[in-house]
C-alpha cells in the first residue's frame, strides 16, 4: 500500500507528463457524486458527470412518494439544471459498463472516456441475502420506479379490498408486511399507519381501513439498531401507538404466493399479505464487481469496494470510491453507514484531495464527522440523536422537517415540499395517491385471481 507521500509523488509525476486541463470523471449523480462535482467546479479542471438518470434524487424522502404524500418531481432535480452554472462540468446520460484502470479509460454503454481521476459513486441496490427470487413479491425502495411501484401496490390493495367479499382475502389485502426495521423500514411503517388509520378511513364505503394490519419485521432485538437503545425504545413505543405490530428477533424464511413465513426462536408463523415491502439490506451496484475484477480490489459481503484511508482503490490512487459503494472501515473498524451525510463528506473530501495532488500536495486520510442521526415515526413523532443531545417527540419531528428541507438541492423543491407538508399536516389530505402503470384491473396489478367479481 502506498503512503500519502508516495501517492502524491506518483500523481505529480503523471501530471508532469500531461498537457492540458486535467479530466475528472464522476460516475453517479447522487449525494457523493454531486458534492464532488460542485466542489471541483471552482477549479481549472474538466469534469464529466455520468448517470443513468438525468436527475438527482433525494432518496431520504422516497418513502413519502411510496405512500402518496409527495410526488416524484418534489424530490428530484434535473442534473443539468443543478450544474448548469458550472461551465466546466459536462453531464452525460449513460451507464458505465467496464473500466481499463491501466489505460485510464472508462467504458460506457455507447462510448469510451479517458480520465485523469475517476470518482465512482454509483450507490447501492436491494440486498436479499441470496434470495433474489423474493424481489418480485417484496420490492425494495431505492429509485423513483421503486417508489411508484410500491405506491401502486399499496393503493391497489385498498381498491381491491373495497371490492372483495371474502373476509380472508380482504384481510390479506389489508395486511402490509415491511421487512427490516432500520430508518427506511420504520419511516415506511409510520407513513403507512398514518395513511391507513388517519387519511383513508373516510374514503371507502365497503371497508374500514382501521382494520389494516401493518407488520414490521426485524432480525435484531430492537427497531432502529444504529440508534441509542433509549431512542429505539421510544420509536418502538410510538410505532405501537400508531398501530404497527412489531416483531423483533424474527427472521424471514420464505416469501411466496403473497405469504411471508417468519421464524422467531422455534416458533414459525405465516402471514398472508398482498403487499410485502423490503427494507432489510442493500447491496453495492453491479459496477463494483467489474472494478474489482480489473483492479484486484477486495469486496465485502455486500459487494462494496474496500478502499484505502483516502477513499482510493489500493494501488490505483487515481480511482476513488465514495458513498454506498465504498467500504471505509478505517475509523472504528466498522464500515461507515450508507447514509447521505457520509456520501456528502466523502465526495467533498475526494474533490479537495484531487486538487491537492494536482499541486503535488496531499491530505490526511478521510475522517467522517458524525453529526448525528434522526428518523421520523409519524405525525409529530420522531427521534433525533445529535451525539451531544438526544430527544424525541414534537421537537424531534420539527428538527427532522427542517434538516430534510435544508439538504434538498433546489429551492423550488424545498418550497413545494414545505407547502405539501403544511397542507397534509393541516388537513391529513393531499399528496399524490395515483395508481399508475399498466392499464389493468387492480386485481391483476396485485396478481390476485379474484373469482368473486
Amino acid at each position: 500500500m502506498l503512503s500519502n507521500t508516495q501517492v502524491a509523488d506518483k500523481v505529480k509525476d503523471i501530471n508532469a507528463e500531461k498537457s492540458g486541463v486535467p479530466h475528472i470523471v464522476i460516475i453517479g449523480g447522487g449525494f457523493g457524486g454531486l458534492y464532488a462535482a460542485k466542489a471541483l467546479a471552482k477549479y481549472a479542471v474538466k469534469i464529466t458527470l455520468i448517470d443513468k438518470r438525468n436527475f438527482h434524487l433525494f432518496q431520504p424522502l422516497l418513502y413519502q412518494v411510496a405512500t402518496g404524500t409527495l410526488s416524484p418531481g418534489d424530490i428530484a432535480s434535473p442534473l443539468r439544471s443543478i450544474l448548469s452554472k458550472y461551465k466546466n462540468i459536462t453531464v452525460l446520460l449513460g451507464e458505465a459498463v467496464d473500466i481499463d484502470p491501466d489505460g485510464k479509460k472508462l467504458i460506457l454503454n455507447d462510448r469510451e472516456l479517458d480520465y485523469d481521476s475517476l470518482i465512482v459513486a454509483t450507490g447501492a441496490s436491494h440486498h436479499y441475502f441470496g434470495n433474489e427470487q423474493w424481489q418480485k413479491d417484496a420490492p425494495g425502495l431505492k429509485t423513483v420506479e421503486d417508489a411508484l411501484e410500491i405506491r401502486r401496490r399499496i393503493f391497489a390493495a385498498f381498491e381491491a379490498a373495497e371490492k372483495e367479499t371474502d373476509p380472508a382475502k380482504r384481510q390479506s389485502l389489508l395486511t402490509f408486511v415491511i421487512v427490516g426495521a432500520g430508518p427506511s423500514g420504520v419511516e415506511l411503517a409510520g407513513a403507512l399507519a398514518e395513511l391507513a388509520y388517519h387519511k383513508l378511513p373516510d374514503s371507502f364505503r365497503n371497508i374500514d381501513t382501521n382494520e389494516t394490519r401493518i407488520f414490521l419485521i426485524e432480525g435484531l432485538d430492537r427497531v432502529l439498531p444504529p440508534f441509542p437503545s433509549d431512542l429505539s425504545a421510544k420509536a418502538q413505543d410510538d410505532l405501537v401507538k400508531l398501530g404497527v405490530q412489531i416483531k423483533t428477533q424474527t427472521m424471514v424464511t420464505n416469501i411466496s404466493d403473497r405469504t411471508v413465513t417468519i421464524k422467531s426462536g422455534e416458533n414459525i408463523e405465516t402471514i398472508a399479505s398482498a403487499t410485502i415491502l423490503w427494507a432489510a439490506g442493500v447491496k453495492a451496484s453491479g459496477i463494483s464487481e467489474k472494478i474489482a475484477e480489473k483492479t484486484q480490489a477486495k469486496l465485502d459481503r455486500a459487494s462494496r469496494i474496500i478502499v484505502d484511508g483516502d477513499l482510493s482503490i489500493p494501488n490505483y490512487p487515481d480511482i476513488f470510491v465514495v458513498g454506498d459503494l465504498a467500504n471505509f472501515s478505517h475509523q472504528n473498524g466498522q464500515p461507515l453507514p450508507g447514509v447521505a451525510p457520509v456520501a456528502m463528506q466523502e465526495g467533498d473530501y475526494v474533490a479537495k484531495l484531487i486538487m491537492k495532488r494536482l499541486k503535488g500536495e496531499s491530505l490526511p486520510n478521510f475522517h467522517y464527522t458524525d453529526y448525528g442521526s434522526l428518523a421520523v415515526i409519524g405525525r409529530n413523532q420522531a427521534v433525533v440523536n445529535l451525539n451531544f443531545i438526544k430527544f424525541s417527540g414534537f421537537p424531534a419531528w420539527v428538527t427532522w422537517l427542517f434538516i430534510h428541507v435544508y439538504y434538498m438541492i433546489e429551492f423550488d423543491n424545498k418550497l413545494i415540499v414545505m407547502i405539501q407538508w403544511a397542507w397534509s399536516y393541516l388537513t391529513r389530505q393531499g399528496g399524490s395517491r395515483l395508481i399508475t402503470g399498466k392499464d389493468m384491473e387492480v386485481d391483476d396489478l396485485l396478481g390476485i385471481n379474484n373469482t368473486n367479481n
